[in-house]
C-alpha cells in the first residue's frame, strides 16, 4: 500500500512538471526593453562645440560662455584675461522629447567687433541604446545668426551673395545681415569613461567682406569635427574639441586658389569639466576667440601657438519642470 502512494505521489509531480515546462515552451518569449544610453556627454554643449544631449522634455537650460583674449601679451595682461573678451548668453529649452529650441547674444569685443543674435534648434534623430541595438546616436543642428553691427560697419568693402539695395539706399537689407549654420553629428559613447563624437557641418553669409587684395572671402565653407570627453573622476573629465574647415575648390570663390588667400585656419581646444546632475562647468584652452560655430569654420586666423591660444570657459545649468 505505501509502495502504490509513493508512485502516485510521484507519478504527480512528473506529470505537474511536464505540464508546467509544456505551459512555458508555449508562452512567447518576452524581450527586455532596451533603453537609451545615459550620459553620452554630460552637456549638450562641449567646449563651444554642440553634442548630440538633450535634456528631459520641459527643461530650461541657461548657457554662459566666455572667451579671455589671446596669451601673446603674456602677464602684461595677465595672459589675455585683461584683454579683450568675447561673451555668449543663451537660453535653450526642450518642448517635445529629443528637441530642443534655443536663443543666444554674442557681444564680441575684438577687431571687427560683431553684435550676433542667434536663433538655434537641435534635433535627436537616433539614439543610443544600452544593448547596441542602436550603436549611435544621431543628431541634427541648425543656428541662424543675425548681425548687429551698423551701417558703416556692416557694408565696408562687401560682397553680397544675391542682389541687395545697398548701392541704392544707406541701409542694410535684413538678409544681409544673416549667417547660417549646420550640422550632423554622430556620438558614441564606448564605456562608462569614453565618449566621442564626429560631424559635417555646412556654414553661409550672405554677406562678406573682401580682402585687401580685391578677392572676396566665400560665402560656403564645409567643415568636419571631432569631439570627445574622458572622465576620470565621478565628476570630472577631460574634453577635447577639433575643427577643420575643408579647402574644396568646386564651392569657392576664389579665382586663384593659393596661400595668398587667407583660408581659415583648424581649431583646437583643450579643456576640464566638473559636472552634477544639473550643471556643468568647462575651463578650457582653444585656438579660436568666437563662440559661434560659423564664426569658427569661416573666420579663425589663430595659430596653434601662444599668439593664437586662449582661454574660455562654459557653464551650463538645467531647471526642468
Amino acid at each position: 500500500m505505501k509502495k502504490n502512494i509513493l508512485f502516485i505521489i510521484l507519478l504527480s509531480f512528473i506529470s505537474v512538471y511536464s505540464f508546467a515546462q509544456e505551459e512555458a515552451t508555449d508562452k512567447p518569449e518576452v524581450k527586455e526593453k532596451d533603453y537609451p544610453v545615459n550620459a553620452t556627454f554630460e552637456s549638450g554643449l562641449l567646449i563651444d562645440a554642440q553634442t548630440v544631449v538633450i535634456p528631459e522634455v520641459k527643461t530650461l537650460e541657461m548657457v554662459i560662455q566666455h572667451k579671455f583674449g589671446t596669451l601673446e601679451n603674456g602677464r602684461s595682461d595677465l595672459w589675455g584675461i585683461y584683454g579683450s573678451a568675447n561673451i555668449r548668453l543663451g537660453l535653450n529649452y526642450v518642448p517635445v522629447k529629443n528637441f530642443q529650441i534655443g536663443a543666444g547674444i554674442t557681444k564680441k569685443s575684438v577687431a571687427g567687433e560683431k553684435n550676433i543674435t542667434d536663433l538655434n534648434a537641435k534635433w535627436t534623430v537616433l539614439q543610443q541604446t544600452r544593448k547596441n541595438t542602436i550603436p549611435v546616436s544621431v543628431s541634427l543642428y541648425g543656428v541662424i545668426g543675425i548681425d548687429g553691427k551698423n551701417y558703416t560697419g556692416l557694408v565696408e568693402n562687401v560682397n553680397v551673395a544675391s542682389p541687395s539695395p545697398l548701392a541704392e539706399i544707406n541701409k542694410v537689407a535684413f538678409n544681409d545681415r544673416l549667417s547660417y549654420f549646420s550640422e550632423l553629428m554622430v556620438a558614441r559613447k564606448f564605456c562608462d569613461w569614453f565618449s566621442l563624437q564626429a560631424a559635417v557641418s555646412f556654414s553661409h553669409y550672405n554677406m562678406v567682406h573682401y580682402q585687401k587684395v580685391g578677392s572676396p572671402y566665400d560665402h560656403d565653407k564645409i567643415g568636419v569635427h571631432v569631439n570627445g570627453r574622458i572622465k576620470v573622476t565621478p565628476q570630472g573629465s577631460i574634453i577635447f574639441n577639433y575643427d577643420q574647415p575643408l579647402k574644396i575648390k568646386d564651392i569657392s570663390e576664389q579665382s586663384e586658389w593659393n596661400d595668398n588667400f587667407p583660408h581659415p585656419k583648424s581649431n583646437i581646444a583643450l579643456g576640464y569639466e566638473v559636472s552634477t546632475g544639473t550643471h556643468a562647468f568647462q575651463i578650457y584652452m582653444a585656438s579660436t576667440t568666437s563662440l559661434l560655430p560659423q564664426d569658427n569654420i569661416m573666420w579663425n586666423q589663430n595659430e596653434m601657438n601662444k599668439n593664437g591660444l586662449s582661454i574660455g570657459f562654459t557653464i551650463t545649468r538645467l531647471w526642468a519642470y
